[in-house]
């Protein structure tokens, strides 16, 4: 049956399904006294089936083997009963109540119908080029053409906007007597400026519908007062907005617009979001979850022996705009992070802290990593970036001369990678400008001499279409600073459609930039209408990024290019050509998990009333974690939203839920190796294994 109609049965209509393909799972529920007796002889069905030690199996059983089991679900922190064939049976005995969905029999009936059928085959790669070919750029001719009308349109509009503010200290303002088109003239000229952007940036609904030709509809006005009123933080710049198609025709803009407009459920449920990542929590004097005692909770986040987000009580604590889907939406609702740049401004005691956050890496036995992140880390004026850059230079040349009084076995790690995590090459990409390079090539001359080995700036961009003349121009400056790109993507439903993501990595490659992960949103109901299940990541993992895998030797081999090359996108365009590929895997799938690290190695053992997949998660073996992490065992997550659901909101989207029949059977993932270019290198001497500012009650 085709997925479009299956996904719109009744649950008579479904019952009748089962009937007629199912007949031996019917006629075992209907020869049942009660649910214990159904899942009893299920299990003997299965045990002398054919397929019973297929994957489609093997599922079944552990569906078997969970149901009537209570599980401590961890985004909840509650005990969740798991009653997945107990459900079934009543359904097939006809035992359910009007109100039922539908969702939970649809993936069951994949899973038994997997029964009766061959291994799926793969997509071809001609398929996949097909899919991933129909998605635009914004290096397109027809796309540069739609925006050169967006940002006329919008030229005009700021230049009433200036014209009509109350604020003469700013720099963007008109003199007396200039005629409109010297003004017009000015805006131009302004709009080049990335500071201009962020004093004209948008923070209220209508100055947003106004911006993008009064295009919204009334339904999504209502939605974005109603979060005004709730006191959410709405920040976007004239020059993001401008990528946005308002004209009815041409390039699909969802990927951008799920990244500037709210939906409901994230309006609902803000003021009551709470943190995912459990060492996101922090009290004083207390360690973190991963057992980590911090200087203090809201500049250091860390779950790893290795490395450690910093998060400077500067501007950095602002973003060129506020993501519907950020990671860090608790951080905002508490104000933490907000765009009060005023008030962001590096005080006089920063300096004090900054000096006290150093001693803490200086004196950590395995920090080897450090993120500058935020917020967003580029946010951060030149000024206040060269300090913080050269703090952690000065630290790294304090650790480093410690360790020769320090005998073999006793050494401390030092510093080999630092990063900057930065949104802005997408949002702004008018930020990276002649002053940052400077900074950035005089921190990795002297860093280097120092053993620091990798400069990385982390980047987010979501769709091939924030990849504009200005954001490639961007990454070119990056790149000659000697520093590396590599992409973080939040995997949200825009993003999952066929062919997108592929086609991400494709153009970005060109461009000298690598993928480091692909994230599944994480599952709280205020992401629900942007999360993709996790099994389509797997999906994509297995059949449409496959085409871009290296072997180990490859991609050992392009490791050391890349961290030796003058030009990395050169280096990668003669790489993909010389190895047939159309692009770089070298991203991870992964999920941020609420307990300790990311993973994608999971099992589904259950399924809710209403469809939602319960994936058990194994953590990430192919790493460091705290010691905390043997006590963790299995997590247990409830996905937030069924596949059913899923391919539904991709088919009201225009895409052909055929083209992802294959999901119902990604029940299980494993984690994927990291890329080459991102394990630490080896120290020339032996280090200590003891682990400071670490705390574990017994």
């Amino acid at each position: 049956m085709k997925q479009k109609k299956m996904l719109a049965l009744t649950l008579s209509q479904l019952e009748q399904l089962y009937r007629n393909e199912l007949p031996e799972l019917v006629d075992i529920a209907t020869n049942s006294s009660n649910a214990e007796t159904f899942k009893a002889s299920l299990s003997e069905y299965i045990s002398g089936h054919p397929q019973a030690e297929s994957e489609a199996g093997k599922q079944i059983r552990l569906l078997i083997e969970f149901d009537g089991q209570d599980v401590y679900e961890l985004s909840t922190e509650k005990q969740l009963p798991i009653s997945t064939l107990s459900m079934l049976y009543s359904f097939l005995t006809r035992q359910w109540e009007e109100e039922t969905e539908t969702d939970l029999y649809i993936d069951l009936f994949q899973q038994f119908k997997r029964l009766q059928q061959s291994t799926a085959a793969l997509p071809s790669g001609q398929k996949i080029k097909a899919l991933t070919e129909r998605w635009a750029t914004g290096l397109d001719e027809d796309v540069l053409l739609i925006r050169n009308k967006n940002k006329e349109r919008m030229l005009h509009i700021l230049v009433e906007k200036i014209e009509h503010r109350k604020n003469p200290a700013s720099r963007f303002y008109f003199k007396e007597g200039l005629s409109y088109e010297e003004k017009l003239n000015l805006v131009r000229e302004w709009w080049e400026d990335f500071r201009f952007h962020l004093a004209m940036a948008v923070k209220s609904p209508t100055e947003l519908n106004r911006l993008l030709g009064n295009s919204l509809s009334a339904e999504t006005m209502y939605l974005l007062t109603k979060a005004r009123k709730k006191g959410m933080p709405f920040f976007a710049t004239p020059y993001y907005l401008s990528l946005l198609n308002c004209t009815g025709n041409g390039y699909d803009d969802e990927a951008l617009r799920s990244y500037i407009l709210y939906s409901p459920q994230l309006v609902d449920t803000y003021g009551q979001i709470r943190a995912w990542e459990r060492e996101d929590v922090v009290e004083e004097g207390k360690p973190n979850a991963a057992g980590w005692l911090l200087p203090d909770g809201h500049n250091i986040h860390r779950r790893y022996p290795e490395v450690a987000i910093l998060i400077p009580d500067t501007m950095g604590r602002a973003c060129g705009g506020l993501c519907a889907s950020c990671q860090r939406m608790y951080d905002f609702q508490s104000k933490r992070l907000n765009f009060e740049f005023e008030e962001l401004r590096p005080k006089e005691s920063w300096e004090k802290k900054l000096r006290r956050l150093m001693t803490y890496f200086e004196e950590d036995t395995q920090l080897r990593d450090i993120l500058i992140t935020g917020g967003d880390a580029l946010m951060s004026q030149n000024k206040t970036l060269r300090n913080i850059l050269d703090a952690v230079y000065r630290m790294a040349v304090r650790k480093r001369k410690a360790n020769l009084e320090r005998p073999e076995g006793e050494k401390y790690a030092e510093l080999q990678r630092i990063r900057l995590g930065s949104r802005l090459p997408a949002y702004l990409p008018m930020r990276i400008n002649d002053e940052l390079i400077e900074i950035l090539q005089e921190f990795k001359e002297k860093a280097s001499t120092i053993g620091i080995r990798q400069f990385i700036i982390q980047t987010h961009f979501q769709t091939p279409l924030e990849v504009t003349p200005e954001a490639a121009e961007g990454i070119r400056k990056l790149l000659s600073a000697g520093w590396l790109i590599d992409n973080q993507l939040v995997y949200n439903v825009a993003a999952s459609r066929r062919g997108h993501t592929t086609r991400l990595r494709q153009v970005l490659n060109q461009l000298g930039v690598v993928g480091y992960y692909t994230f599944s949103v994480k599952g709280f109901e205020e992401n629900n209408a942007v999360f993709a299940p996790n099994s389509r990541s797997v999906q994509e993992q297995l059949e449409e990024k496959r085409f871009g895998k290296l072997s180990k030797e490859d991609a050992h081999n392009l490791s050391v290019l890349l961290q030796t090359a003058s030009d990395p996108a050169a280096c990668i365009r003669r790489f993909l050509k010389t190895n047939h590929l159309p692009f770089l895997a070298t991203d991870r799938n992964v999920l941020n998990l609420p307990a300790i690290g990311k993973s994608m190695t999971f099992n589904m053992v259950g399924i809710t009333n209403d469809g939602k997949r319960i994936l058990r998660f194994d953590h990430d073996g192919t790493r460091r974690h705290s010691p905390i992490i043997d006590r963790l065992g299995q997590v247990y997550i409830v996905e937030n939203k069924s596949i059913a659901s899923y391919l539904r909101q991709l088919q009201a989207m225009g895409e052909d839920a055929e083209e992802y029949a294959t999901i119902w059977n990604y029940t299980e993932g494993k984690t994927e190796s990291r890329f080459s270019l991102y394990e630490y290198p080896d120290f020339p001497f032996k280090m200590t294994e003891r682990m400071s500012n670490l705390e574990i009650a017994e």
